[in-house]
């Protein structure tokens, strides 16, 4: 068997959300007869949710949202896949990455399914073509929700779209759980370097940010959190961990993680202040969070090792990891989130997608939160799988939670 099944197959055995979902769509077949457009990171969980969405009756088309996060080996074996069709490749160029989007939207999807955006940018700008048949689109990330919203408010995006990072699902486990422990466990596999006692630096406090800081205190570091957000920078600082400015944090740090979605979050004035072997690293979607190419310009790089491009600046050495982009799948040994974590993600998109197939024609041209029935729903398969029960409501709380005259 080759590799690329392997994976996907031992990410299944921990999938328990999504396999229950696969069996009820193999009897319903909400999909049957559409296509479906995928652009998201190429790896063994998303196989699955792949499956999943031709288990339910859809022909998928599918690349890679990032140049540097498809695993060759999956795929390869998605290629083969009755009723799939793959064109994402690891290393890909610019213009290869954009071939790739124009070749699943070739194939004429009525839903579109998307982690940062990129292939709903590419529908309504140079493939507009298209735009009639599509009757809605999923939205896996925080960067592609931001830049959604900025179109919607335009009067410019043309469909429904669900933004599925926006759930509670989303955030409590794939944002704090999955960016927490993958991304240092992609720093620390890259580098080979000890978290405890080190100084980490993480910009932004939202939800991803939360996850890593609380994971590397856990871990032994001393974390340093920046922040735009007042109420977020309180937030971090009445949980205990340093809360400076960027300029400040730049003269301690060892390493630092990037997790806002904007740009120009470290730039080369922060750069020019850090100390000699200090480590960046981007959480974030894309590789605009680093100022690479201020690096790139102002220093002579070597690749010491896999995924790991050294810059010299004088005396100084400056190590960016996976090219500024998503550390945690674009590094060579980068697995991405944990299974159980994207077993519930992935759940909550294919249930999302059902929701458009099912629904579109009462949904506005607009970003839609998934539906609290969805999000529920997840979690009590995910409660299911673990055998674990919770309470009820009883008639009299019930009427208790909705009166207003009980009192005391």
């Amino acid at each position: 068997m080759d590799s690329g099944k392997l994976k996907i197959d031992w990410a299944r055995q921990y999938m328990p959300v999504l396999t229950e979902i696969s069996s009820r769509f193999k009897k319903e077949q909400p999909f049957a007869g559409k296509v479906i457009g995928m652009a998201l990171h190429v790896e063994a969980k998303t196989a699955n949710l792949v499956q999943t969405l031709r288990d339910g009756g859809a022909t998928v088309h599918i690349t890679g949202c990032n140049p540097l996060s498809t695993q060759d080996d999956v795929a390869k074996a998605l290629s083969k896949e009755s009723g799939v069709f793959c064109y994402a490749k690891r290393g890909c160029s610019v213009d290869e990455y954009y071939d790739a989007i124009d070749a699943v939207l070739d194939a004429q999807p009525v839903i579109t399914i998307d982690d940062g955006m990129d292939l709903i940018h590419r529908l309504h700008t140079a493939r507009q073509d298209v735009l009639p048949v599509v009757i809605g689109g999923c939205e896996e990330t925080t960067t592609g929700i931001h830049r959604l919203r900025a179109m919607a408010s335009e009067g410019k995006l043309k469909f429904p779209v669900i933004a599925v990072n926006d759930t509670p699902m989303k955030h409590y486990f794939d944002n704090v759980h999955g960016t927490g422990e993958s991304v240092l466990t992609a720093i620390m596999a890259t580098t080979n370097s000890l978290i405890a006692g080190k100084w980490i630096v993480v910009a932004g406090f939202g939800y991803c940010g939360r996850g890593l800081a609380r994971k590397a205190s856990a871990l032994g570091a001393k974390v340093i959190v920046t922040e735009i957000d007042p109420r977020r920078a309180l937030e971090a600082f009445m949980e205990g961990f340093h809360v400076m400015s960027m300029h400040d944090a730049a003269h301690i740090g060892d390493i630092f993680i990037t997790t806002t979605g904007n740009r120009d979050v470290i730039t080369g004035k922060h750069m020019a202040l850090m100390k000699s072997g200090v480590i960046l690293a981007n959480a974030g979607h894309f590789n605009i969070e680093i100022d690479g190419k201020w690096l790139h310009d102002n220093a002579q790089s070597i690749e010491e090792r896999d995924g790991i491009h050294s810059y010299h600046i004088g005396d100084k050495i400056i190590h960016l990891l996976a090219e500024g982009r998503l550390v945690n799948l674009a590094v060579p040994k980068g697995m991405g989130h944990p299974i159980e974590v994207m077993d519930l993600s992935f759940a909550v998109q294919a249930l999302s997608a059902e929701y458009l197939a099912r629904n579109y024609s009462k949904l506005e041209s607009n970003v839609h939160d998934v539906p609290d029935e969805i999000d529920r729903a997840v979690a009590s398969y995910k409660l299911a799988s673990l055998n674990i029960s919770i309470d009820l409501l009883s008639k009299d709380q019930e009427e208790y939670m909705e009166s207003w005259d009980m009192g005391t």
